[in-house]
């Protein structure tokens, strides 16, 4: 097994997964932000859920619209605010805050081997500190913070081989850039 099929393996409690397989899996961070925390929150409630199975493992970020653009934005980040206050749950707001991905693993919330989901699509980048981490839906989040579990099929594996030397600046993430057309 890769690395992220161990930790997967590790925690939907089996020896072994292999790709394509179903699991559920324990998380140990849920992650979402000010564009998409609102609506795991209204999805949470819709659940009939009164509290979050552990609101050390959840933890929501201003991120997007700091400062608020506008009445609807700042809208969004009380109500981050007030349903964190209501939960116990880690919220980082304004003057605690920053870039999400660059966040959690300073303040250390995100660890080698851990399992995160966020409700936002760069979530992945949380693989570069060995974690497995991806990107789901905002009622798959509100699932996940009532649950602490996920359900989801163990992903594919692809190997990439570069031949050649990058550029002065270009680094591994600009390798997979789909602006190059090729």
């Amino acid at each position: 097994m890769n690395i992220a099929e161990k930790i997967l393996a590790a925690h939907a409690g089996k020896k072994e997964v292999s790709p394509g397989e179903f699991i559920n899996a324990r998380v140990d961070v849920v992650l979402s932000n000010d564009i998409t925390a609102p609506i795991a929150i209204r999805e949470f409630r819709r659940l009939g859920v009164k509290k979050v199975f552990d609101p050390a493992k959840i933890v929501m970020v201003a991120d997007h619209f700091v400062p608020n653009k506008d009445i609807p934005s700042a809208e969004q980040a009380k109500q981050m605010r007030e349903f964190c206050a209501e939960q116990g749950i880690k919220f980082y707001d304004v003057g605690e805050m920053g870039i999400e991905h660059v966040l959690l693993p300073e303040q250390g919330i995100v660890l080698p081997g851990d399992v995160v989901i966020g409700a936002d699509s760069h979530t992945c980048t949380y693989g570069a500190v060995g974690a497995f981490a991806t990107g789901m839906g905002s009622t798959d989040i509100a699932v996940a913070m009532a649950t602490g579990d996920i359900w989801m099929k163990v992903p594919p594996t692809i190997k990439f081989i570069f031949h050649g030397k990058p550029g002065k600046w270009a680094g591994g993430k600009d390798l997979f850039s789909t602006s190059s057309g090729k």
